[in-house]
């Protein structure tokens, strides 16, 4: 429903209008705005002409007066989001999330926003990912939410278990580097779904802003920064006829094992493209199939960094509910070859 109507309009009303305004809204009747009306004042207390103290009770009024609007303005904007709130897009036609928090595969972003929300309603996804190899553990979680199918707000938390590998390097069994990644997706052109007139894909620009809480071990391995961000465009295009999906990205970045060994580092410090694609086949409605691929930068003189691929199966039994189990191929991290790790995603959202 357009923000414009009287529902969705509410929403409107609710960041810049009275609860007068709002109610209004709903009713469908017009609104008169009046900035000055919504700002609550620090006044203190009132004074009278001749600078006497208001009675306490005017204080009291006064202030509930203030706590009955805020009140009301909640009850306005609780009642607008069912008509924002939405999940018409078809099955599987958001992707998962990947392993940074933003909507696609597990290793790459597509060029979709998070959620089943169409252009006039908000979409939100809260993931869980488990990645375990012979050597390592990785769990990450998070939640994506999309606004209007146009933009994209998201927040995962990394956590990287060295197991034994840290006892072998001085650093503990057990110890852990741990991620913060917020990102923003902006779709830019066309429509993966609807557009299956024209070849044209949809585009989408993104950033993802990490911060690794392990600055001085980085540090000591030879990375040059514990934090970064990365820039990435993704094109996706879905085939409904033939039922594929294929996505190509294109990343600008430093960092070091997706940022969770630092950024940049003592053989290479300045940002370097990498490409990243997948390709889906929808078996039916509700099941995908496909493989990834994701290139990654060689920036540590303490181990080489491979590239990344992995096969996977996401199933989404409801509409609410998807899972995803893949299998990946890691190569080399830190003094460990060849790590091959199992991955389980469960997701949740509208």
């Amino acid at each position: 429903m357009p923000l414009g109507n009287t529902n969705g309009g509410v929403f409107l009303h609710y960041a810049a209008g009275s609860a007068v305004d709002a109610a209004a809204a709903m009713q469908g009747r017009p609104t008169h705005l009046h900035p000055d009306r919504h700002t609550l004042r620090s006044e203190g207390v009132r004074r009278t002409p001749s600078g006497r103290r208001r009675p306490l009770h005017h204080l009291g009024r006064h202030i509930a007066m203030h706590v009955i609007k805020k009140l009301t303005l909640l009850l306005a904007w609780g009642a607008a989001l069912p008509a924002l709130a939405g999940s018409d897009k078809l099955l599987l036609t958001g992707g998962v999330t990947q392993l940074e928090g933003a909507a696609g595969g597990g290793l790459t972003p597509w060029a979709v926003i998070a959620g089943y929300g169409t252009r006039d309603q908000i979409g939100a996804n809260a993931f869980y990912t488990g990645v375990w190899s012979q050597d390592y553990g990785l769990a990450t979680g998070g939640i994506a939410v999309g606004l209007w199918d146009r933009l994209e707000l998201s927040y995962a938390r990394q956590r990287f278990n060295t197991r034994e590998v840290g006892g072998a390097l001085g650093l503990g069994n057990g110890f852990a580097f741990n991620q913060d990644v917020f990102g923003v997706k902006l779709r830019v052109l066309g429509n993966a779904v609807l557009d299956q007139d024209s070849w044209l894909p949809q585009i989408a620009i993104g950033v993802q802003h990490k911060r690794n809480d392990q600055g001085a071990v980085l540090r000591a391995i030879g990375a040059k920064d514990d934090h970064g961000t990365d820039f990435y465009v993704s094109a996706t295009k879905l085939f409904l006829a033939q039922s594929v999906l294929a996505n190509a990205t294109l990343r600008q970045t430093k960092a070091n094992q997706l940022g969770i060994l630092g950024f940049g580092g003592d053989k290479r410090d300045g940002y370097s493209t990498q490409f990243e694609t997948s390709l889906a086949y929808l078996v039916r409605k509700d099941l995908a199939v496909g493989v990834e691929y994701r290139s990654k930068p060689d920036n540590l003189k303490i181990a080489r960094e491979d590239d990344w691929y992995d096969f996977f199966v996401a199933y989404q039994p409801i509409k609410n509910v998807s899972v995803t189990l893949a299998y990946a191929h890691l190569g080399n991290i830190v003094i460990k070859d060849n790590q091959r790790a199992p991955y389980l995603s469960l997701q949740v959202g509208f």
